[in-house]
């Protein structure tokens, strides 16, 4: 029997830079093409009654890139993606939120950014998280150092750290783990993803590129995980013995 729809999906929009090399093009046209993909995935999800979105947007390990290319992603394609899609992101009722050091983008996007969350604050439909400037292990080592402050202040004690407080430490630690977790081009990697968050997410690899991904491959996904039978580490139901 088909479980419900996931509450959560993440994703790994990878395929950018060889979606540009397929058609002999510059890598940040690949990064520019990419906007459709996102623009189609954010309405699909809204209209299908999902209720978080997270896109891998920058790693922390994406600084290592040509600075040409960063400075492309983190200004002047963040800051216009922005622009071009925060009236869309408002009728849709979205709420934008980012998730990462985000204190360390560029000012002018980080100045676009904030603005449009604070615009979309109050929005109760699909919440759009940004991943920017994220990483997993960042983010897990920002939490217990966060944790061992109050440690060092007397405010916790250490035998109180458990798993509900690291999680109260995490970047956005209202949002629910993802249900499932997509990550496009055929690569079966994390890749520093919400590591904590992801746990016992379902996985699902399709090969498309992701400037091709479309709501056809969102579906099939969606369709595959509804399919499948999350234990969270118990018995199924035929080796409970």
């Amino acid at each position: 029997m088909a479980r419900g729809m996931p509450r959560h999906i993440g994703i790994i929009m990878d395929g950018n830079g060889r979606w540009a090399r397929k058609r002999g093009l510059p890598r940040n046209e690949g990064h520019r093409a990419a906007e459709r993909a996102i623009h189609d995935t954010v309405e699909a999800c809204g209209q299908l009654g999902i209720g978080y979105l997270s896109l891998y947007a920058f790693s922390t390990e994406n600084w290592s890139r040509p600075r040409a290319e960063v400075d492309f992603i983190l200004g002047r394609l963040l800051s216009g993606f922005i622009r071009r899609n925060i009236d869309d992101l408002d009728r849709q009722d979205v709420r934008l939120r980012a998730a990462g050091r985000t204190e360390d983008l560029p000012g002018r996007s980080l100045a676009v950014l904030v603005k449009a969350m604070e615009r979309t604050a109050g929005n109760t439909g699909l919440q759009l998280i940004l991943a920017l400037n994220y990483g997993g292990r960042a983010e897990l080592v920002d939490a217990v150092r966060s944790v061992a402050e109050d440690v060092r202040e007397g405010l916790v004690s250490a035998d109180r750290i458990d798993d509900d407080l690291i999680r109260s430490r995490l970047y956005l630690p209202d949002v629910p783990d993802p249900d499932l977790v997509i990550r496009t081009s055929g690569e079966m990697r994390l890749s520093n993803f919400l590591l904590w968050q992801s746990a016992y997410s379902e996985l699902s690899f399709p090969e498309v590129l992701w400037p091709d991904f479309g709501r056809s491959d969102l579906e099939a996904a969606i369709a595959d995980y509804r399919e499948r039978d999350r234990r969270f580490g118990g018995l199924d139901s035929e080796s409970d013995s």
